[in-house]
């Protein structure tokens, strides 16, 4: 059913004209860089200071509430121009090994902002100038990785590895969801 709909997209006259345009696309993937480094850079700070690296001497609250709007400015930047380079080659992304690996990494690095801000986050109160509880360095972690890898999964998704053309493993076709051509 994901294939038939990435199919029908890739017949779109917007996937053809994004794919197809002579600047577009390197304006999207540029801008899509450029948001990441916004997005996971702020992040990076955040999480930098739970973990006690940097900025130990601002109160974690404040430090959400000025970084925060950077924050959700870098992750709709992501969104639409993640969205617009998927649109622009469907198939082949959707059929890619790293891509899959990227969002995977993205849902751990969602649930674990959920998990931040639902658990433990609202207990910073008694922690926001004093020492940071072991559960919150442990997101931090678990952040810096998970965005550490969505980017180099991102990154390695402009290389024909793992392309259907290319597959010849019966487990690689199954992780890509490529058909195996039987000769």
């Amino acid at each position: 059913m994901l294939e038939e709909l990435v199919t029908k997209l890739a017949d779109t006259p917007w996937s053809i004209a994004l794919h197809e345009s002579l600047y577009m696309y390197a304006i999207t993937e540029s801008t899509h860089v450029m948001s990441i480094m916004l997005f996971v850079g702020t992040i990076a700070m955040v999480d930098l200071r739970l973990l006690g690296i940097s900025y130990t001497k601002v109160p974690v609250s404040q430090m959400l509430s000025k970084i925060l709007p950077w924050t959700i400015a870098g992750f709709v930047l992501l969104v639409v121009t993640g969205a617009m380079l998927f649109l622009a080659i469907p198939i082949r992304t959707y059929h890619s090994l790293w891509f899959r690996l990227k969002i995977l990494m993205i849902v751990i690095a969602g649930v674990n902002i959920a998990i931040f801000t639902f658990k433990v986050e609202r207990d910073k109160a008694a922690w926001d100038l004093g020492p940071v509880p072991r559960k919150s360095k442990i997101c931090a972690v678990i952040s810096l990785s998970a965005w550490a890898c969505v980017i180099v999964f991102g990154r390695l998704i402009a290389y024909n590895w793992f392309d259907c053309d290319s597959i010849t493993s019966p487990t690689m076709a199954e992780l890509t969801g490529c058909p195996l051509d039987p000769g």
